[in-house]
């Protein structure tokens, strides 16, 4: 009986191509990556290869060898489940000219200006006022008892 261990290994390989591509356009050796990394050379060599599947730690210690987000890292691992990107995280992640690091950047400063206006509208967006207060808690626009309101526009003379 042979087992077809191809779907279980396939991401591991996959896993592993990622890494060497990522190095690769970042332009950094392998042995450079392992030290940058601190992981040893014949390691990430087999994780390249897809022969061993790295922790969750030494993967983010590799994304930071390599100036990419930990979680790109963790999501292609299939450790965090990918989130959703706007149109334009995803644009810039499929150009091919730009480097990984290049690519981090610019969706770093997105996610940034996206906060901040964000946060921004939020300052100028009306409240509705709060309806689900007891009406006793409600400020009352009724006046005081004892007190007649004076007409707009009209001043009590000091004598």
């Amino acid at each position: 009986m042979d087992l077809d261990l191809n779907p279980v290994l396939a991401p591991v390989r996959d896993l592993g191509e990622f890494i060497r591509e990522q190095r690769l356009a970042a332009q950094i050796s392998l042995r450079g990556l392992a030290v940058k990394a601190g992981v040893s050379n014949p390691y990430l060599s087999q994780v390249e290869r897809g022969l061993r599947r790295p922790s969750a730690e030494i993967l983010a210690q590799i994304a930071r060898g390599l100036s990419i987000s930990v979680e790109t890292m963790l999501a292609k691992a299939g450790i965090l489940e990918a989130a959703e990107a706007p149109e334009v995280v995803t644009a810039i992640h499929a150009d091919p000219v730009l480097t990984e690091r290049q690519k981090a950047v610019l969706v770093d400063i997105y996610a940034a200006l996206r906060k901040e206006a964000e946060a921004g509208a939020d300052a100028i967006a009306p409240r509705p006022p709060d309806t689900t207060a007891p009406a006793a808690e409600l400020p009352s626009t009724s006046t005081p008892t004892g007190i007649t309101p004076m007409p707009e526009g009209e001043h009590h003379a000091a004598h």
